[in-house]
């Protein structure tokens, strides 16, 4: 086990994982103002957005136009979800500082989220990879349903190091394992990881929880222990799966920060700025986000 760090790095990633899928449009205004609010918290990796195509996330059909629109700090990667060399062509058009590319551990998901197997998406997203690397953007491989598949149930790690495997040699930068339905317990993470940074460096390695069963923050805790130090998160509890059905959002970033700081970790994150961000969002989808320290704030006015 490792000792506990002084720094934790957190990419936000509300404004894409958590829009696509939520069912009230949100303005290409309030989409750019979000970001702007959110890049003035501190934060250094913001995924703003998804060039897959409109027809799948329509929430998101204004990428290009987001990207052109919002204030960049220098200080912060702007990052978008890349299906394909389609996406990637527009995407750079657009600014992005990092590419972010998507596939699962599970057949069954893979099959519905891309609607291609796992042994056929690999060339796809090699090309992307190689593409994006030669024109210097950083690159992260997302793996989806590393512990349950709502389709085919438990996923074993031998699994996920396959696919690991297969994008590290492509030539990404990092990967970050999606608990993408929000249901693994603190010993599938133990698990995972055991095998995990038996071969790659922690440094490499991103954990994506979802808080489906409230156990994202025993499963960073777990992380954590073991030398885990980069977390997604989405401000407000925002979020889903459009391919994984009943899976809430992904752990909110303002509930990580109240851990984090509380336990003496340093984030560069604004608390403050953070839940402003949460709130204005939260005002704009008319709806109460699940964020336990926005209710907390909430409660006190």
């Amino acid at each position: 086990m490792a000792s506990r760090p002084k720094f934790v790095q957190i990419k936000e990633v509300g404004p894409r994982d958590g829009l696509q899928n939520e069912k009230k449009q949100v303005t290409t205004e309030d989409k750019i103002a979000f970001i702007d609010m959110l890049s003035d918290s501190g934060i250094k990796e913001i995924e703003y957005s998804s060039f897959v195509h409109p027809k799948w996330i329509p929430q998101l059909s204004d990428a290009y136009e987001v990207g052109k629109g919002i204030k960049r700090k220098p200080n912060v990667r702007y990052s978008a979800l890349i299906p394909n060399m389609k996406g990637l062509e527009l995407a750079l058009d657009a600014g992005i500082d990092g590419a972010s590319i998507f596939m699962s551990a599970s057949e069954m998901h893979n099959k519905k989220n891309i609607n291609k197997t796992i042994s056929e998406t690999y060339p796809v997203l090699g090309e992307v990879v190689g593409e994006a690397k030669k024109a210097g953007k950083h690159v992260t491989g997302y793996i989806s349903t590393v512990f349950d598949c709502p389709f085919e149930g438990k996923i074993l790690p031998e699994k996920v190091m396959e696919v690991c495997d297969h994008l590290f040699k492509a030539g990404v930068d990092d990967v970050s394992l999606g608990d993408t339905i929000g249901t693994a317990v603190p010993s599938q993470v133990e698990q995972l990881l055991e095998e995990i940074l038996n071969r790659y460096p922690k440094e490499r390695i991103i954990m994506h929880y979802h808080d489906t069963r409230g156990m994202a923050i025993a499963n960073i805790l777990t992380s954590l222990k073991y030398g885990i130090t980069r977390f997604d998160s989405s401000v407000g509890g925002l979020g889903g799966c459009p391919y994984a059905p009943g899976a809430a959002g992904n752990v909110a970033t303002n509930d990580v920060l109240y851990l984090l700081h509380g336990m003496g970790i340093k984030t560069g994150i604004q608390e403050g700025d953070m839940q402003k961000a949460a709130f204005f969002m939260q005002s704009k989808l008319g709806k109460t986000l699940p964020s336990k320290s926005m209710t907390y704030a909430a409660a006190q006015q």
